[in-house]
């Protein structure tokens, strides 16, 4: 038996790792991920990926999230905005300021991957209105949270309803298929301030009190397709 859980509210596209995204219409999706999704980052010297945190892959670089990015298709190159929301002329010159850092580099993916962990994210309007309830007074989007997909729930969809989809196979749209695995660990990130939401340390308390700091369903790719809003999503 087929189940629509919901159908797509809005695409996220993060071309440079750790920066603000861009919202899309539309998107192909190949079996690394969408297009362009994380397919650079910002790299130092020792090889570690610019990020909210510290891990053996990973550097806490603070002020990336004031940035945005963009993915120049037809040239295959990233666009980064500064704060004001600009484009810069050379990302790498201009990070290495930003940043007051001469060792560090936009740079494209190589052997190593730059996701955290699984290459495409889905979060619900249903956990995201319980993130809204939990910590009144902050402001809280799906920026947050940093997914590909916003997901549009039925009304009565009960928050977390993405632990449920684990170990299903998806339709999304006509021809994209994927495979729910498991929920991200949050990590200080979704409390770090980003454009206009400020820094919160109530967002990652709330989540860990209530859900053992998981949230969103990760999913990897089966079949590639093209995606857009409105497609359903529907679990097979």
């Amino acid at each position: 038996m087929t189940v629509v859980v919901g159908v797509v509210e809005r695409i996220w596209r993060y071309p440079v790792k750790s920066t603000g995204g861009e919202s899309l219409p539309r998107v192909d999706v190949d079996a690394r991920g969408l297009l362009g999704d994380r397919l650079f980052a910002v790299r130092d010297a020792d090889g570690k990926f610019g990020s909210g945190k510290n891990t053996r892959r990973f550097r806490r670089m603070p002020g990336l999230l004031e940035l945005r990015s963009r993915y120049d298709e037809r040239n295959d190159q990233p666009e980064l905005l500064d704060p004001q929301g600009v484009a810069v002329p050379d990302p790498t010159a201009f990070i290495r300021d930003y940043l007051h850092r001469d060792d560090v580099e936009v740079a494209r993916e190589g052997a190593v991957s730059h996701f955290d962990q699984l290459p495409l994210s889905v979060l619900t309007t249903a956990t995201l209105d319980w993130v809204r309830a939990a910590v009144p007074g902050v402001p809280v989007d799906e920026r947050r949270f940093r997914p590909n997909l916003l997901v549009r729930t039925p009304p009565g969809t009960p928050p977390f309803v993405e632990d449920e989809w684990f170990g299903s196979a998806a339709a999304i749209g006509d021809a994209l298929r994927v495979e729910f695995v498991r929920s991200s660990e949050r990590c200080a990130m979704t409390n770090e301030a980003q454009q206009d939401l400020p820094r919160s340390p109530l967002v990652l308390r709330a989540i860990a009190e209530a859900h053992d700091t998981r949230l969103d369903a990760l999913a990897t790719i089966a079949t590639p397709g093209k995606l857009q809003i409105g497609d359903p999503i529907t679990l097979l």
